[in-house]
């Protein structure tokens, strides 16, 4: 793994344990890792399960949560 991904898997288990506690977020890792969990499933179902009221909500929640910094979008 890259330096970068290492920082980055680094900050996301911090991010796990301070949501939802250590053994939650080796759980919740455990979890992603076995073979039979499909992630893009797994999101299909989520967002398929929410009203466009409650993913609008949500977006902004997220913008008041992580504004803007300015920073350049990637475009692919």
């Amino acid at each position: 793994m890259f330096e970068n991904n290492t920082l980055l898997a680094d900050r996301c288990m911090d991010v796990l344990r301070d949501h939802v506690g250590t053994v939650e977020a080796e759980t919740f890792i455990y979890f992603v890792r076995s073979e039979s969990f499909d992630y893009t499933k797994w999101q299909r179902e989520h967002f398929d399960a929410l009203t466009p009221e409650q993913i609008r909500e949500a977006v902004k929640k997220h913008g008041i949560e992580y504004p803007f910094q300015g920073k350049k979008a990637v475009v692919l």
